[in-house]
């Protein structure tokens, strides 16, 4: 099992040669978004890491699952990563 400290939270990594690593991001990491933070620096952190300790390392067919709601892949959201710093907090 991997850990990640991200500002949202700790996610877990589930790896095995059985299966795709698995993420269970808490509330870093969402469909179409890092997660909730509360001001430009702490979104800025969050991202950074989001990109640095997850999408850096782990490969687009790692599922992750969020706190709440839908679940998703890396490969899936990591064409959006551009477009959510854009957007920004």
């Amino acid at each position: 099992m991997i850990e990640a400290r991200l500002p949202a939270g700790i996610t877990l990594t589930v790896t095995s040669q059985a299966i795709a690593a698995t993420r269970y991001s808490h509330d870093s990491l969402f469909p179409g978004c890092a997660g909730k933070t509360t001001s430009p620096d702490n979104f800025v952190s969050l991202i950074n890491d989001v990109e640095d300790r997850l999408f850096a390392v782990l490969p687009d067919d790692t599922w992750f699952y969020p706190g709440h709601g839908d679940d998703s892949t890396l490969g899936k959201e990591r064409p959006s990563l551009a477009e959510w710093r854009a957007r920004g907090w």
